[in-house]
């Protein structure tokens, strides 16, 4: 049986950053998935208004959330001036934007991978002396999202790296869902080489639709930290016209649930959440469960499939 996996919900980062919505909207969105059990969140980004508008209200984003006992808010980054307003704004933690493929990086930040660690060093220099997790994403961290795949031999220099700088929390994401379970595995084996299990996020985007196939490889190597997107939404502005979306959540807790893992997440709940998030947003989404329902309980119970996790 395996423990709780700890579910952390992207959505108000991945798909405001693409789309623009009311404050009041961000907040009440954020208001039913707590309600649903979501204790996790990756609440917005920290970076020029000017180049990501949709998420330029941040600040009174992270003020309009009710704290709850466990709950965990956290954002992206893009410079120490990003960091500095994380900060300020309550974040308890903060991920650096690291992407693991040159062109994408000039397009998203305007520096190459090589300047932008040089500013990642500099940010762990800050966070030392504040109560923060400063993390960083490993973005592209399987290829894309034009180039070919990449394997676990090409992570080992920028990991090295990552370690020397002091940053030991990061997010692998497969940004343009290029792995399936074997290139899951072989990526993730070769991080935990260098982290353990607790510092490591996997964030998969079923742009190929093999999302879900990733988490049985997830489990069985130890991985209890997996960032969903409500409804499958998603997107970037520098990638426009290219489906962004991660892992739907709601598809992934019934999933996770029909495995018997637990997640904390009330399932009902957040299909009808997912179902007022689209119509609120007003664009297509992907996921089935808030389409066709989830698989019928008997007597409030679902016996689990059985895996060697």
């Amino acid at each position: 049986m395996v423990d709780e996996v700890h579910i952390r919900e992207i959505a108000p980062r991945l798909t405001f950053q693409n789309h623009l919505v009311p404050t009041e909207v961000k907040i009440e969105l954020v208001r039913r998935l707590i309600d649903a059990g979501v204790r996790a969140f990756e609440l917005s980004s920290f970076v020029r208004p000017d180049l990501i508008p949709g998420l330029a209200d941040a600040e009174d984003v992270f003020s309009g959330i009710p704290r709850v006992p466990g709950l965990r808010l956290g954002c992206c980054v893009g410079n120490t001036h990003g960091l500095v307003r994380a900060i300020d704004a309550g974040a308890d933690a903060a991920s650096f934007l690291l992407s693991a493929d040159e062109d994408f990086a000039l397009a998203n930040t305007g520096r190459s991978t090589t300047e932008s660690l040089s500013e990642l060093e500099r940010m762990a220099a800050y966070a030392a002396d504040y109560d923060i997790v400063l993390a960083t994403y490993v973005i592209f961290a399987w290829g894309g999202p034009t180039g070919p795949a990449r394997d676990g031999a090409q992570l080992e220099p920028l990991a090295r790296r990552l370690l020397d700088i002091g940053v030991d929390h990061w997010i692998l994401a497969d940004s343009s869902g290029y792995a399936a379970p074997p290139q899951v595995r072989e990526l993730v084996t070769t991080a935990l080489a260098h982290v353990p299990a607790e510092n490591l996020t996997v964030q998969i985007h079923d742009t190929r639709g093999m999302g879900l196939a990733a988490l049985p490889s997830l489990l069985e190597l130890g991985i209890r930290n997996i960032d969903t997107a409500l409804a499958g939404s998603g997107g970037h502005p520098a990638m426009p016209g290219t489906p962004g979306g991660g892992i739907c959540t709601e598809d992934a807790i019934q999933f996770l649930e029909l495995c018997g893992v637990p997640t904390g997440i009330h399932l009902p709940r957040l299909v009808d959440t997912a179902n007022w998030f689209a119509e609120q947003i007003g664009i297509p989404n992907k996921g089935f469960v808030r389409h066709t329902g989830p698989v019928p309980r008997e007597n409030g119970a679902t016996k689990p499939l059985t895996f060697t996790w």
